[in-house]
């Protein structure tokens, strides 16, 4: 080892053993598990060089630097998971896992049957087929339908690009639901820790121990 004495040193925190005074200091290697209730004009990252607001401001508290699973656009609302647990990311993000998304999506016009079943169908967007989706019309006002669409994609703006195809592009969108989790008593710009019960939950959905 060496004695470090500039500030500013870098160390590698699964390598390097740090020690001042003769006293080891521990990693925290605690994993945080937040559930975010997105607004509308926030960007999914932890800093933006556009100097847009960003996820990161709404969650407040936590020791570590957290990052999100998947992403919400700019101007999607909704359920937002963000973590430290890179494996947990992986897993749930992962095509194969198949994690339910649920939208309600405020589209332009009304979608006919043919429209509606063209979704749940599949959509053939730019970079491919989009697998089958669960879509219902729940409700209409001003003349805009609402639509709920569940997806087990991660498309980039799927949800989007979907309604767009169909000839009725999104008007306003919400991510209501993830896997079992949905946005109950948490208000918009607030989060919450996820239950011990619903980490380990996730951790069985995405394949993974809970020990992990």
């Amino acid at each position: 080892g060496k004695v470090v004495t500039e500030m500013g040193t870098k160390v590698h925190p699964l390598k390097d053993r740090v020690s001042v005074d003769g006293k080891s200091l521990k990693l925290d290697t605690k994993k945080y598990y937040v559930l975010l209730n997105k607004p509308r004009g926030y960007v999914t990252t932890m800093d933006d060089p556009q100097g847009r607001k960003t996820v990161a401001e709404l969650v407040k508290g936590v020791p570590v630097r957290l990052h999100p699973i998947g992403r919400l656009d700019y101007d999607t609302e909704g359920l937002l998971l963000m973590t430290n647990d890179g494996d947990l990311t992986y897993a749930l993000t992962h095509p194969k896992h198949e994690i339910r998304k649920i939208y309600t999506a405020r589209v332009a016009g009304i979608p006919q049957p043919a429209d509606l079943a063209l979704l749940a169908g599949g959509v053939e967007l730019v970079d491919g087929l989009t697998a089958p989706a669960e879509v219902a019309m729940i409700d209409v006002i001003d003349g805009n339908a609402i639509l709920e669409i569940v997806i087990h994609e991660g498309r980039n703006r799927q949800v989007r690009r979907m309604c767009e195809k169909i000839g009725h592009p999104v008007v306003r969108l919400k991510r209501k639901g993830l896997a079992f989790l949905t946005l109950d008593k948490v208000a918009r710009g607030r989060c919450r820790h996820l239950t011990g019960r619903e980490i380990t939950a996730l951790k069985r959905l995405a394949g993974l121990s809970s020990e992990k």
